[in-house]
């Protein structure tokens, strides 16, 4: 009997090409997603080398991080991302790489249209030049952000020189409690291990409150493990997996899919599998949480008080950035900005949390709501529920998709000394605008402190 493997030795064994002892393993990738910002320079190494495209099919490319969340049909006013786009389109033509362009129905943000399509599988090989490709681990894919000479690497030959990562199963006992989403349980883990904790495993998920979870709170979850230092995170593929791909455009069909899901259901770790390590998290214990400090490790819950001091000249720092006060709760805290989107939270069930929020209910006064669609699909099922109206009439702005102010890109972004609640990823110095200031939390957590004009504890409007 063969030893039992863990979801990630069996997607590693079988797509590695060649490992010679002492190197990096050359691995076979059968997913390449491209977007403006990180591969302009890949594109340009393979004119300068007389290279193609190795496998035009296996890429997919989109606009998202450069492109303006307002009226498409005016010009972009920043001529750095002006180009970035331009350029994307120039390179895609030439070498035949199938391209989401601005306009079209299946553009959006890179982790939320692959899945989206039905591109993203389970088993598959997965990458980007951007950090958090960890998001289509949601489907039991190995995925991992790449830079860009890898881009052109992988461009050139589908394939990449890796070195094998350890492994970690995170365990999320019992069941989550009303109010605490998926963000949540990802901050709690990251405050939990740290920014560093994870550094060199692959995280995969696993527990009660992971297998209630959505395949979009799936997505969120594995979005952020490289926050918390991971090289990639995942979550073994099961009936929830297999309902979300059926009948997506690039998901296979008939006969294709049934003898897809044979091969999927055998992904699954094996009974007694061993993994490097194991990380367990009661679920069941844990409120909202929300970021207090200027990385993604500094999170509490929302009830509780951001650290003191006590010395620790990291805390110190972040603080004093913060302008926040240790020792004392986060809640009731005046903000300027609300941002519900970015590739962590931009789903169709990201938005109908905040909607269920705002519906009949008013935005603070001085306070600035965006809400900013993941792709053109999202946004398209958004009107046809009337998910935009609820929050036009509470006086949130509704945007078109793309990263947006996750970014800080086209005047989406802080003013020196802004607060602002928001649903992406990073609160580093400057990340949604130099000086501002910047609480990670759920669209729950988002909306409801929107309303109140203040850090809010959301279960008060469930």
């Amino acid at each position: 009997m063969s030893k039992p493997r863990t979801l990630f030795q069996k997607i590693w064994d079988e797509h590695v090409v060649v490992h010679e002892a002492g190197a990096p393993a050359v691995l076979y990738i059968d997913l390449h997603l491209v977007h403006e910002v990180t591969s302009p320079q890949a594109f340009q190494g393979l004119r300068d080398r007389g290279l193609k495209v190795r496998r035009p099919e296996r890429t997919m490319a989109t606009m998202d991080h450069s492109i303006p969340t307002t009226d498409r049909a005016l010009p972009i006013l920043d001529p750095i991302a002006a180009k970035q786009v331009e350029q994307l389109r120039i390179n895609c033509r030439e070498f035949g790489v199938p391209l989401a362009d601005m306009g079209m129905e299946d553009q959006g943000i890179v982790h939320v249209i692959g899945p989206e399509l039905g591109l993203t599988q389970p088993g598959f090989t997965v990458v980007c030049g951007d950090s958090h490709t960890s998001t289509h681990g949601a489907f039991g894919a190995l995925a991992f952000g790449i830079g860009t000479t890898e881009v052109e690497h992988v461009l050139a030959t589908q394939c990449l020189l890796q070195d094998r990562p350890r492994t970690c199963e995170v365990r999320f006992e019992g069941a989550a409690p009303d109010g605490v989403v998926a963000k949540d349980l990802i901050l709690a883990l990251i405050a939990r291990i740290g920014i560093g904790g994870g550094t060199g495993h692959v995280l995969e998920y696993a527990g009660e409150a992971i297998r209630a979870l959505t395949m979009e709170g799936r997505m969120t979850l594995c979005n952020m493990s490289i926050e918390g230092g991971a090289r990639a995170g995942m979550v073994a593929p099961d009936d929830t997996t297999f309902e979300y791909l059926a009948g997506r455009p690039k998901a296979p069909q008939g006969a294709a899919w049934d003898s897809a899901v044979e091969r999927w259901r055998k992904l699954p770790s094996d009974a007694g599998a061993v993994f490097d390590r194991t990380e367990t998290v009661d679920a069941a214990g844990l409120e909202p949480m929300i970021t207090w400090g200027t990385n993604p490790g500094m999170g509490v819950g929302v009830t509780q008080p951001a650290p003191e001091p006590n010395g620790n000249p990291g805390i110190r720092k972040a603080l004093d950035y913060m302008q926040i006060e240790g020792g004392k709760p986060l809640l009731g805290r005046p903000i300027d900005v609300v941002f519900v989107g970015s590739c962590t939270n931009s789903r169709i069930s990201d938005l109908r949390l905040a909607a269920g929020v705002l519906r009949g209910r008013k935005v603070a006064p001085g306070v600035r709501m965006m809400v900013v669609p993941g792709s053109e699909k999202i946004k398209v099922q958004a009107e046809a529920e009337g998910l935009p109206e609820i929050f036009k009439a509470a006086g949130a702005e509704w945007r078109e998709a793309g990263c947006s102010m996750c970014i800080a890109m086209n005047g989406d972004q802080l003013t020196p000394g802004q607060y602002c609640v928001s649903t992406s990823n990073r609160n580093f110095e400057g990340r949604q605008g130099k000086g501002g200031r910047t609480f990670l939390a759920s669209p729950l957590t988002a909306a409801a402190s929107a309303v109140e004009g203040a850090v809010t504890d959301a279960r008060r409007y469930l």
